[in-house]
């Protein structure tokens, strides 16, 4: 199990510039991904990651640096140092010559060293200096086991990340998604697959002949609850992670999709059509499976999404001639609102963290691009600018980006981000095609 010992409190930099981004990387090793910048307009800021001193027998039995310097790298914000730029290699704050380092032209330094307590047990120690005013502004110290130490890197590059731009990293936060493998006889193989956020670890969780859908994170980041037509009939399904139970919670007759989580874990908001064939937005009561109808109109209810508070439901309906979002209080015979009004379509509502903006998929002209609507000032703000068929949006846990899927030339589904200022975008091209990403919650340090 982690542990962590912080040593000292930090003297906290906030990096100055917009809003600034953590970027995913998700998917399997074996599915090949490669990350394509697409654009990016602010300048990186340059750190030097420098390779862990070893106190221990053997080689080095993993290299932290290496994957911190790498999630910095990804998240468009910063530009590590290669190894060879780098004018020495202290493992100790006393051996760092600052001078050094500002020729150099470094603005941050991480050094760090790895120590062996046991054959299965060890403590990463890292400290993070500015350069230019050549002091220290953090240091900590984490325990893990030897099967730990990459999430320990990803844990280390949170703290930097979040102690120079002041956003909580997520770097340690994992990615749910769908692969479709095609097979020789024409069938397909349906993946639901869960990574780190840097692609590292991927898994499938389920797999099936039969499709599976809509994959939501529990609250704990614990549970997944997706839709899967077993023999060809829609259920929704919740699955525990770590054991790999799986519980079939809806297979009423009709449409069972969208589900997704209350705030508290302990309720699904889901569309569902039962004796009528309408689809419309109901909550469930997982323990109790207490089900409540939350929208009675002739159109077409779907895609719900709880806000933080869990007081509000917003959606995707049709009811006034188009897909537009409204939103239903969570209490029965509340009339649902119209809420947005400046698109011609408007799909798929992903509320932020912070409860303030809802990521949507914006469609005109045959174009459909990713979008935040700014809930207060009632305004639409494109993000992304290609349109080739953008949708699926999910917000990282710490609101600052905003993951999605996408559509290469070949027509392949692939994964891409973009800021929630539209500033830094990146495609994840794949073997596989991709679809349906949801970004998981922040994870305790258990």
């Amino acid at each position: 199990m982690f542990r962590m010992l912080r040593t000292r409190a930090p003297a906290r930099w906030i990096a100055s510039g917009a809003a600034l981004c953590a970027l995913l990387m998700s998917v399997a090793e074996a599915q090949g991904f490669n990350v394509v910048i697409r654009e990016g307009s602010e300048a990186r800021t340059p750190i030097a990651v420098v390779p862990f001193g070893w106190q221990g027998s053997g080689p080095p039995p993993f290299d932290i640096a290496g994957v911190v310097s790498n999630d910095l790298a990804m998240s468009g914000r910063f530009e590590p140092m290669t190894t060879a730029q780098m004018p020495q290699r202290p493992s100790q704050a006393a051996q760092v010559d600052f001078p050094q380092w500002l020729r150099a032209d470094a603005a941050y330094l991480v050094i760090g060293t790895l120590v062996e307590n046991s054959a299965d047990n060890f403590t990463a120690r890292f400290q993070l200096f500015d350069v230019v005013r050549a002091t220290p502004l953090t240091e900590f110290r984490y325990q893990a086991t030897r099967a730990e130490l990459r999430r320990t890197a990803h844990r280390l590059a949170d703290r930097v990340f979040e102690e120079l731009t002041g956003f909580r990293g997520v770097f340690d936060t994992q990615i749910a998604y769908v692969i479709e493998e095609p097979r020789a006889d024409g069938s397909k193989l349906f993946h639901l697959m869960v990574s780190d956020a840097d692609g590292e670890n991927a898994r499938s969780a389920h797999r099936s002949t039969q499709p599976v859908l809509s994959p939501t994170w529990s609250p704990d980041s614990r549970r997944i609850a997706y839709v899967w037509f077993e023999n060809g009939v829609s259920g929704v399904y919740v699955q525990t992670l770590r054991t790999g139970t799986r519980e079939r919670v809806s297979a009423r007759a009709g449409v069972n999709s969208a589900p997704t989580f209350s705030p508290d874990g302990r309720m699904l908001a889901l569309v569902l059509s039962r004796d009528t064939g309408n689809l419309d937005i109901h909550t469930l009561d997982l323990s109790t499976q207490v089900l409540r109808q939350l929208t009675t109109d002739a159109g077409i209810d779907t895609e719900p999404e709880w806000s933080p508070d869990g007081r509000t439901i917003y959606f995707n309906s049709d009811r006034s001639g188009g897909p537009q979002i409204y939103r239903v209080g969570t209490e029965a015979g509340q009339r649902a609102q119209r809420i947005t009004f400046d698109c011609v379509y408007c799909a798929r509502p992903r509320v932020s963290p912070d409860g303030k903006f809802i990521a949507l998929v914006n469609g005109e002209n045959n174009r459909y691009r990713i979008a935040a609507w700014d809930i207060e000032a009632e305004r639409l703000n494109l993000l992304t600018p290609d349109g080739r068929l953008d949708e699926s949006p999910s917000f990282a846990p710490n609101g600052a980006q905003i993951v999605y899927a996408s559509k290469a030339a070949n027509g392949r589904g692939v994964l891409a981000s973009v800021t929630t200022d539209g500033r830094f975008r990146t495609e994840l091209a794949s073997a596989g095609d991709v679809r349906e990403p949801v970004w998981g919650p922040f994870r305790s340090p258990e």
